[in-house]
């Protein structure tokens, strides 16, 4: 009797630049294969060629409200030794698999997303739950503006200005109880609005993650609602993403429409598909590789240099005691 064995996914070199029609080649095998949600395929390109697209007209979205917010004041608390990624550069390299596993389609893929009105049901362990409007949040919040380090788990990173304000200024408003141990985050679920929704449905759609409430509460952990000065574009997360800038960036979960204040911690998208690849945590650590390629260094978008990772991202004197 003969066997036919099919490679495990994770043993696949997918970290080296990758056309896109062996990106398409690569994920119909995944699902001719029956493997699914078994890691962020997408090629790492350097970014550089990027700058030269014209922008959108309307790249910018957001009711009012929120644009009349932008630009913030800067927080010089939080700032880098990096220079900023170049503006368009960012709006262009987006991972957002709801509209395109493809970095470089996002953009042209999010015309049709409505981010205005937009409330967010809090629910749970909470003193205060119910449904807030976005536009009443943010006429109640101090908003300002927060250079961080953003780092992808693909080993790319880029250095973004937020704007918007601390979680924890949230969950002041709504009041977690005791009882309340994780914050459980869920995205939108639009198959009309996000074609990758609808032609992606080995994906457990929509997209959730999880945080512990002591992740929540810290000073760095960050809902923003504008970017580059401006209220944020819907193919980086609008109306409202967050941001944690001590983790790889599938914990920023973008578009934000449910939040939930649990006792237990909650699955999280790539962890549940996963495990093996991405864990609860996923705190940056260049001494603990992927197990498809090293953690230890990570390339600029836009410049294409290639520098060492930082542990936490940098951020170890702010989050390091949350982990003993």
């Amino acid at each position: 009797m003969s066997f036919v064995t099919i490679p495990k996914a994770w043993k696949i070199p997918d970290y080296h630049v990758t056309s896109e029609d062996a990106y398409l080649s690569r994920r119909e095998f995944i699902k001719s294969a029956g493997i699914v949600g078994v890691g962020l395929w997408a090629g790492c390109a350097d970014g550089k060629d990027l700058a030269k697209v014209p922008d959108s007209p309307d790249m910018y979205v957001g009711s009012p409200v929120l644009q009349g917010l932008h630009p913030a004041e800067r927080n010089s608390a939080y700032t880098v030794e990096r220079a900023v990624t170049e503006e368009r550069i960012a709006a262009r390299y987006n991972n957002f698999y709801e509209f395109s596993a493809a970095k470089e389609q996002v953009k042209d893929l999010v015309r049709d997303f409505v981010t205005h009105p937009w409330e967010i049901e809090v629910s749970g362990h909470v003193k205060k739950p119910g449904k807030y409007d976005l536009d009443d949040l943010a006429n109640r919040l101090n908003f300002e503006e927060r250079v961080y380090r953003f780092r992808c788990v693909e080993a790319w990173a880029m250095t973004v200005p937020w704007s918007g304000f601390p979680l924890s200024a949230l969950l002041d408003i709504v009041q977690p109880t005791h009882a309340a141990k994780f914050v459980r985050f869920v995205t939108f679920m639009k198959p009309k609005e996000a074609p990758g929704q609808a032609t992606q449905p080995w994906y457990p759609w929509p997209y959730f993650e999880g945080l512990r409430i002591d992740e929540a509460m810290n000073e760095l952990t960050f809902l923003a609602t504008g970017i580059y000065g401006k209220s944020m574009p819907r193919q980086h997360g609008a109306p409202i993403r967050l941001v944690v800038p001590w983790k790889y960036g599938y914990k920023s979960i973008k578009s934000i429409v449910s939040i939930e204040l649990v006792d237990r911690q909650p699955p999280t998208f790539w962890n549940d598909l996963a495990p093996r690849e991405y864990d609860f945590w996923s705190n940056v650590d260049p001494d603990v590789p992927h197990p498809r390629w090293s953690q230890a260094s990570e390339r600029l978008i836009g410049t294409g240099d290639r520098v060492p990772t930082r542990k936490y991202n940098g951020y170890e004197s702010f989050v390091a005691q949350l982990y003993g």
